[in-house]
C-alpha cells in the first residue's frame, strides 16, 4: 500500500510569516486598483459571515471574504467534495451588485428581513444571482460599497495595469510554497497558468537569463526581468523604432508622421500632442512632448488604439428622422432565460435585455390568479411571472442604458377583466413615461427617437371601430379583435395537444383600456403590401415569422415592396415555431431590406448574437441604428440579392492583416492543456459580400500566438456589412472550442494598427485577451 506524504506543519512564526506576506501582498493590489487604505476593501479582505438565501426554507450562513489578489471572492461551502475553483468566483464575473430587495429571489423570500441588509450580486452569465444577507447595515453597505468601488477602479484601468495585475496574481498563484521566490518548476507551472507550453530547453534558458544572483531561485528584480521577457512585444518595437529616435524616443513630428500615415488620422496633428499628455507614463519624455516605448503601447492598447471607431461610442447619427427609418435593437420571448418550452421565465430577463440595450420587449400575457394577468409562453411549461413585477422592472430599467423610446410588444391572451388590470398597471406604474397621446399632434408620420426620448410605447391590437390610434378615443368599451398567436405556432407535440384542447379562437375581445394605451404601433394581421390607391395608416404595423419575412425579401418582385413597405412602416420579425431551444436566425438579411424589429432570443449566445451585439454597438449603443440612405428613399431601387449601379455608396477593398494575440483565455481549465488558436474572419452583409477567411494554427500558445498573415475583401456595399473575427482553439478531431470574438460595423473600422478587445461568448469583454491587426481600406476601381 502507498503511503500518502503528509505535508509537514507549519511552525507559528512560519504562518505569521506568510499571514504577513499575504497581507503585504493584498495592500499592494489595494494600491494598483488605486484603494490604498480604502476601509471597505480593508473589511473585504477580512471577511465576514453572510446569510446565503436559496428559497423560503433554504437560507445558510456561509463565510465571504475577499482574496489578496483583490480579484476573487472566496466563498464557503458545506458540500462535499467540492473542488477549490467551485469555491471562488471572480470580481471581473459580476454585472452588478444591487442592494436590498431589488431580484426575484430577495422579493419573494427575504421580504422579513430589513432592505438596509440586503444585497444581491449579479454575474455576467447565466449564472444565478447571489441572494445576501448581512447581520448589520454597515456590514452590507461595506460589501456593497467595496464591490463597487473594485469593479469600478479594475474597469478604469488600462490594458497594461489590467495585464500586470494578471501576471502578479499568476506568479503568486505558482508560488507553491510562498517564499516569493520562484523554481524552475514553478516557472514553467507559471508557463502553463498563462497559456504557454514552453520546451524544457527554452524555459531552462530563460530561467537563467534571469538568475542573476545564481541561487536556482528567482526573486525580486530577477522576477521583474523575468515578466519583462514575457511581456516584451516585439511586433510594436519594429513598429516604434521606425518612427522614433536612436535615444528610444518618439517625437510629437514624428507621432503625427505615424497617425497620419498608418493610422490615416485626419487630425493627428492635433491629436498627438493629447495622446502624449494621456498616456506617457515617463515625466521626462512627457515634458519634452515626446512618447517613449511604453507611451506608444498604452496609446495602441486604448481606446484610441481600438479596432471601433471610439466617436461612434456616443450618439451621432441623426435621432430626428421618423421611427421607421432605424433599426431596434428587440428582443423575443424576453421573459425567458432559457428554452421556449420548460425554461424559467423571470424579471431578470427584461433587465439583461434592457441594460444590453434592448429597446424592444416581448409580453405574452395570460390570466392569471387572484385577477392579477402573468406572463409565461402560453401552452408551455415555461414558469409564470406577474405582468406587474415585469412593468416595475421595465421601468426601473429602460433608460439607464439608453434615453431612447422602449416599446412593449404586448401578446395579448387575457379576458377582459385583466386586460383592464393589465392598463392600470401600465398606467399607474410607467406614470408620464407612458406614451397616451400623439407627439405634438403628429398625426401624418412617425415621430422620431429624439421627440420620444424617455417614453415607453406599446405595441398592441386596436379596437377596430376606434377612431384612428392618433385622434384620442371614443366609447366603444370592448369588441373582438383577431388574436395572433405566436405560442401557438411552436413545432412541439405537447404544445399542439394542448392548443388543440383549449379550442383557440381566431378573435378575441379587446378592453377598451387596453387599446387606449396604444397610440403609434397598431399590430394588424399582413393582407400584403399597399395598394397605392388605398394605402395603410403609417401606425399600422404586422409581425412576421422568420421563414414568412425571408421569403418577402428573396422573392422576386417582391423585395422592393419590403424595402419600400419598410420606410413608412414598422416590421416585427419573430424567430420560427421549431426553435424551441431557442437558437437564433440570421438577422443581416432582414435588415439589408429595411426590417426595423427583428427580434432574436438574447438569452442564446451564439454568432447571430454576435452579430446583432455588433450592429447596435453603433450609434452610442442607444439601440437604435439609423438605416442607410438607400433604405429610406421613396425612389430607391436597391436590391440586396443583385447589385448593380447605384447611390449605394462606394466598394471597398479591405486589407486585414493579422499580426499576434494576447492572453488568450483557457478554454480547458485543466493545468496542462494549452489552446492552438486560429482566428477567423467573417464578413456578414448582402449575399455577395459575406465570406470567410482563417489563418494557420498556433500550436500551445494563447499567451503571445504570432501569425502575421494578410487577408483582402472586396465590400459591394459597406454600409450593410459587419466584420466579425473569432478566436477558436483548433481541435483535430472534435469541434473547435470558441475562445472570444469581437464583432463591429464596417464602417466603424478605424484603420492602422489596432488591437482588437475580445467578447466572452456571453458578450462581455475580457480584461486582457487582444488580437493585434493592421488594416486598410482602399476605394475599389
Amino acid at each position: 500500500m502507498q503511503c500518502i506524504r503528509r505535508q509537514p506543519k507549519r511552525s507559528v512564526s512560519q504562518e505569521n510569516m506568510l499571514l504577513e506576506q499575504s497581507r503585504r501582498v493584498a495592500a499592494l493590489n489595494g494600491i494598483r486598483l488605486g484603494l490604498k487604505d480604502d476601509k471597505d476593501l480593508k473589511f473585504l479582505l477580512k471577511g465576514s459571515q453572510l446569510l446565503k438565501v436559496k428559497s423560503s426554507s433554504w437560507r445558510k450562513e456561509r463565510f465571504y471574504k475577499l482574496q489578496e489578489d483583490c480579484k476573487t471572492i472566496w466563498q464557503e461551502s458545506k458540500k462535499m467534495l467540492r473542488s477549490p475553483e467551485s469555491q471562488i468566483f471572480s470580481i471581473e464575473d459580476i454585472r452588478d451588485v444591487r442592494s436590498g430587495h431589488k431580484t426575484e429571489g430577495m422579493e419573494k423570500y427575504a421580504k422579513d428581513v430589513p432592505e438596509y441588509r440586503c444585497f444581491s450580486i449579479i454575474f455576467k452569465d447565466q449564472r444565478k444571482n447571489l441572494d445576501l444577507i448581512a447581520s448589520s447595515e454597515d456590514d452590507a453597505n461595506h460589501w456593497i460599497s467595496g464591490l463597487g468601488k473594485i469593479i469600478a477602479h479594475s474597469n478604469s484601468m488600462n490594458q497594461k495595469q489590467k495585464l500586470q495585475h494578471w501576471i502578479h496574481t499568476c506568479l503568486r498563484k505558482a508560488d507553491k510554497n510562498k517564499d516569493n521566490k520562484m523554481s524552475l518548476k514553478e516557472l514553467k507551472d507559471f508557463l502553463k497558468e498563462v497559456n504557454i507550453e514552453v520546451d524544457d530547453y527554452h524555459a531552462k534558458k530563460i530561467f537563467q537569463h534571469c538568475d542573476k544572483s545564481k541561487t536556482e531561485a528567482l526573486e525580486d528584480d530577477e522576477i521583474e526581468e523575468f515578466y519583462k521577457i514575457l511581456t516584451e512585444r516585439k511586433e510594436i518595437d519594429n513598429i516604434f523604432q521606425m518612427y522614433s529616435d536612436t535615444e528610444g524616443f518618439m517625437s510629437c513630428q514624428n507621432l503625427v508622421r505615424f497617425l497620419y500615415e498608418m493610422q490615416q488620422e485626419e487630425d493627428a496633428v492635433v491629436a498627438a500632442p493629447a495622446l502624449i499628455q494621456r498616456y506617457e507614463p515617463n515625466e521626462r519624455a512627457k515634458r519634452g512632448n515626446a512618447m517613449t516605448k511604453d507611451g506608444f503601447l498604452m496609446y495602441l492598447l486604448s481606446d484610441e488604439g481600438n479596432i471601433f471607431n471610439s466617436s461612434h461610442r456616443k450618439v451621432y447619427q441623426d435621432m430626428t428622422q421618423p421611427l421607421s427609418h432605424y433599426l431596434v435593437s428587440s428582443s423575443h420571448n424576453t421573459y425567458l432565460m432559457e428554452d421556449q418550452i420548460t425554461g424559467p421565465s423571470s424579471t431578470e430577463a427584461y433587465i439583461r435585455a434592457l441594460t444590453k440595450g434592448c429597446r424592444c420587449v416581448e409580453l405574452d400575457c395570460w390570466d392569471g390568479p387572484n385577477s392579477e394577468p402573468v406572463i409565461y409562453h402560453g401552452y408551455t411549461l415555461t414558469s409564470k411571472i406577474l405582468f406587474s413585477d415585469v412593468i416595475k422592472a421595465i421601468k426601473n430599467y429602460a433608460f439607464k442604458t439608453s434615453p431612447y423610446p422602449v416599446i412593449i410588444s404586448l401578446e395579448n391572451h387575457c379576458s377582459v377583466d385583466q386586460q383592464k388590470v393589465m392598463a392600470q398597471h401600465m398606467t399607474t406604474i410607467l406614470q408620464d413615461m407612458l406614451l397616451v397621446a400623439p407627439v405634438d399632434g403628429n398625426k401624418s408620420h412617425f415621430p422620431s427617437p429624439e421627440q420620444l426620448k424617455g417614453k415607453i410605447l406599446v405595441k398592441g391590437k386596436k379596437l377596430s371601430r376606434q377612431e384612428d390610434p392618433t385622434n384620442g378615443n371614443n366609447n366603444l368599451e370592448a369588441e373582438d379583435v383577431s388574436d395572433e398567436d405566436e405560442a401557438a405556432e411552436i413545432e412541439d407535440e405537447s404544445v399542439k395537444t394542448e392548443v388543440q384542447q383549449k379550442g383557440k379562437s381566431d378573435t378575441l375581445k379587446l378592453a377598451k383600456e387596453l387599446s387606449d394605451t396604444v397610440v403609434y404601433c397598431k399590430s394588424v394581421h399582413f393582407e400584403g403590401f399597399d395598394d397605392p390607391n388605398h394605402p395603410r395608416a403609417f401606425y399600422e404595423m404586422s409581425s412576421f415569422s422568420e421563414s414568412k419575412a425571408l421569403k418577402l425579401a428573396q422573392e422576386s418582385g417582391v423585395w422592393n415592396s419590403f424595402i419600400h413597405h419598410n420606410i413608412r412602416h414598422l416590421s416585427r420579425i419573430y424567430p420560427a415555431g421549431w426553435r424551441t431551444d431557442s437558437s437564433n436566425y440570421n438577422p443581416v438579411d432582414l435588415w439589408n431590406v429595411g426590417c426595423q424589429i427583428v427580434a432574436l432570443n438574447f438569452q442564446t449566445a451564439g454568432t447571430e448574437m454576435d452579430v446583432y451585439q455588433g450592429r447596435f454597438q453603433d450609434n452610442g449603443f442607444s439601440g437604435y441604428v439609423l438605416k442607410p440612405e438607400f433604405l429610406r428613399d421613396e425612389q430607391t431601387k436597391f436590391n440586396p440579392k443583385s447589385i448593380t449601379e447605384g447611390t449605394w455608396g462606394t466598394k471597398k477593398k479591405l486589407l486585414l492583416k493579422i499580426i499576434s494575440g494576447q492572453q488568450l483565455p483557457k478554454v480547458n481549465k485543466s493545468k496542462n492543456s494549452i489552446v492552438d488558436p486560429k482566428v477567423t474572419i467573417e464578413i456578414h452583409g448582402v449575399q455577395q459580400d459575406n465570406n470567410k477567411k482563417q489563418t494557420k494554427v498556433i500550436e500551445n500558445n494563447g499567451f503571445n500566438p504570432k501569425w502575421d498573415e494578410e487577408f483582402t475583401f472586396d465590400i459591394e456595399i459597406p454600409a450593410l456589412a459587419l466584420v466579425r473575427f473569432v478566436v477558436e482553439d483548433f481541435d483535430m478531431s472534435t469541434k473547435n472550442d470558441f475562445i472570444g470574438q469581437y464583432t463591429l460595423p464596417f464602417t466603424s473600422l478605424k484603420q492602422g494598427y489596432r488591437h482588437i478587445h475580445l467578447l466572452t461568448k456571453n458578450g462581455d469583454p475580457y480584461s486582457s485577451s487582444t488580437l493585434f491587426v493592421y488594416v486598410n481600406i482602399q476605394d475599389c476601381d
